[in-house]
């Protein structure tokens, strides 16, 4: 697998992905909708992994790799599905644009990476800026929807820490293995949940929308995507594939608004821009500013 392929399919499935949990939420409880996700992709992936053959190690290092990866599709995707219930489709995918940056956080404390410049500083500000105006025009704080943004922070901070700490290992597992031995740790996990929340089934109130969109998030959205982000993270910085997020609330806004009827008025759209732009600059800003004053300062020597 190409990483540009591999690349392009993270990008493709996390724009759809937001939509996909809210479909699924529509008429099955979300702790049983992630639920059925994860063992849809565990099974199709350990059927996988016996026809390949690919090696699936357990030792020491393999489990710390699992349970780093299991952190952030357990709390990325459980807390995801909490959020579904309160926020649009769009307004989830904006909020997780903030991975480069709390990605970039984390890789300061936990691999000694350097201090955040003030450029990268003016970027964060400028994008949670962004991120308070789409916000206020969706909820209040007296609202019960406050809720959504609280789930939704706290599932893209424990997405950004995995990644980090994915990277913090030295270690070349298959995909499919790191896919598979995080799912074995995460998918009990998401059993307990849904048994302290609900442990009830009622499929007769299941509708056609949700199961197609469950049937989706378990192939595409957690097995093809998982193995492709995994893929990816071992091959390029935590940051750089962090980056996909800087082009996904795009999609992801233009699909809720075309499929899902979700309101993109002025404000929304202000933020959104303000949110992205923080991100670009945080991202290129640096660069392009030393681009800038090396030109001018070879202008000056002329």
């Amino acid at each position: 697998m190409q990483v540009s392929v591999a690349y392009f399919a993270v990008l493709l499935i996390w724009s759809t992905t937001p939509l996909g949990i809210i479909w699924s939420s529509e008429s099955i409880n979300p702790t049983m909708a992630v639920l059925l996700r994860m063992l849809i992709a565990i099974v199709l992936g350990a059927l996988i992994i016996y026809i390949k053959k690919i090696p699936l190690p357990w030792h020491k290092q393999a489990l710390r790799l699992y349970s780093y990866s299991a952190l952030g599709i357990f709390g990325g995707m459980l807390f995801s599905y909490l959020a579904a219930g309160y926020l649009s489709s769009g307004l989830m995918s904006l909020i997780f644009g903030l991975a480069p940056v709390l990605s970039t956080i984390f890789s300061q404390k936990i691999l000694a990476e350097p201090q955040i410049t003030a450029i990268k500083k003016l970027a964060m500000l400028l994008s949670f800026i962004g991120l308070a105006i789409v916000s206020s025009d969706n909820f209040t704080f007296a609202d019960d929807a406050v809720y959504g943004l609280i789930f939704i922070f706290i599932a893209v901070s424990l997405f950004s820490l995995s990644g980090v700490l994915v990277k913090s290992i030295s270690l070349a597992i298959h995909p499919m293995a790191t896919t598979i031995g995080a799912l074995t740790i995460a998918t009990p996990l998401f059993f307990i949940c849904w048994l302290l929340s609900d442990g009830y089934v009622d499929i007769s109130q299941w509708q056609a929308k949700s199961i197609w969109a469950t049937l989706y998030l378990g192939f595409f959205g957690s097995l093809i995507g998982f193995v492709a982000y995994f893929y990816v993270l071992q091959r390029l910085t935590a940051s750089t594939v962090a980056l996909i997020t800087l082009v996904t609330p795009v999609i992801a806004l233009t699909l809720g608004a075309l499929l899902n009827d979700e309101d993109l008025n002025s404000k929304i759209l202000l933020g959104a821009a303000l949110v992205l732009s923080g991100l670009a600059l945080y991202h290129w800003g640096e660069v392009l500013i030393n681009k800038k004053l090396t030109k001018m300062s070879l202008a000056k020597e002329k």
